[in-house]
């Protein structure tokens, strides 16, 4: 195991069967080896500052019923709200005030999200924001759309591939949601330019060792610039809403392994880490992780953007907190990056 890990650190890359033997048989000691050697790593590329992005959550309508989704069009239940243009920009200039400058605009796919308003949007942020990036997380477009927006001037783009398994991928989608097109939306970001975020969730029912590793080997061929991994929380009104809870060892593990196949890559540690353990987002950093997203979203809305219940966004995960999250991060020897923090290859 110590040899797996000091080849991947090196080389950054295994085949299938280290991977999964990486995965299946980490012992508390090769984890903490695995956890170590992705710190030094992450201090390599971006010494000890974490990152900060604005994450704007503007709108929970979505037309899509993914099974593990509160924000599914399904769920009566759900609050459904959608920011105006102006919300949106107020909060970009408030986050911009306070040292931001990478503003996340998330939502549920919603044809409200035009090109045109969003062409609109995303220019008048570069104009009021000056030097700060955009990133879109809109769920998937056509190629055609994607283009208009990096012309635009959108930066980055988060499109969770889920599952690179495509069995596993039609188990958590409705039938009308199909694997091949999230695969083409994600190339075709990369091919427009866009530093492109994948990531998926650990513990989702019916995931096996098998389909994690067919994620890294996934991530392996499409180099992405940005990767998001989270524990698996449930939500009660979706039909895996009985499932438990992802591990949070797995999820740390993931990270780790994922650090070390790629030294340049943005990880968050994720507002998921930080709902499911106390320490979650602390863990994550010293997993490797070298971003964090605190909320920018009005208040009045942030409960309402419930894909899982639970959903941290209070204190340090806000953006009125960062005062304490700069003290958090301080305790485990880092602090707050308010650069733009590019992907450099």
């Amino acid at each position: 195991m110590k040899e797996l890990a000091e080849r991947l650190t090196r080389t950054h890359r295994l085949d299938a069967a280290g991977y999964h033997t990486l995965l299946a048989e980490c012992d508390d000691t090769t984890l903490a080896l695995l956890r170590d050697y992705a710190v030094r790593t992450a201090h390599t590329q971006f010494g000890r500052g974490i990152y900060v992005r604005g994450l704007i959550e503007v709108g929970s309508v979505c037309r899509n019923d993914c099974l593990y989704c509160g924000l599914r069009r399904s769920n009566t239940q759900a609050e459904r709200y959608r920011l105006s243009d102006e919300q949106i920009l107020e909060c970009c200039r408030e986050g911009y005030a306070a040292g931001f400058r990478t503003f996340v605009l998330q939502g549920g796919e919603d044809a409200v999200w035009s090109d045109v308003r969003l062409v609109a949007l995303i220019r008048q942020i570069k104009e009021e924001c000056e030097g700060a990036a955009v990133t879109l997380s809109l769920g998937e477009r056509s190629r055609e759309s994607y283009e208009v927006l990096r012309q635009a001037g959108a930066d980055r783009y988060l499109l969770r591939h889920e599952a690179a398994d495509k069995a596993l991928y039609e188990s958590l989608h409705p039938s009308d949601m199909l694997w091949e097109r999230r695969m083409k939306c994600i190339s075709d970001l990369k091919e427009l330019g866009f530093q492109t975020g994948v990531g998926m969730m650990v513990g989702v029912p019916g995931q096996t060792v098998e389909s994690l590793v067919e994620d890294l080997l996934f991530m392996e061929r499409i180099n992405p610039e940005m990767i998001g991994i989270g524990p698996f929380i449930p939500h009660r009104n979706t039909p895996l809403g009985e499932h438990s809870a992802g591990s949070l060892r797995m999820t740390l593990l993931l990270v780790s392994v994922v650090r070390l196949m790629f030294p340049q890559a943005l990880i968050p540690a994720t507002t998921a880490l930080a709902t499911l353990a106390p320490n979650g987002r602390r863990e994550g950093i010293l997993s490797g992780a070298n971003v964090v997203m605190p909320n920018l979203s009005p208040r009045s809305v942030r409960s309402k953007y419930a894909i899982y219940e639970g959903k941290a966004s209070s204190g340090s995960e806000a953006a009125e907190g960062l005062a304490q999250l700069e003290q958090e991060l301080n305790e485990i020897g880092y602090h707050v990056d308010y650069a733009r923090g590019d992907f450099e290859r």
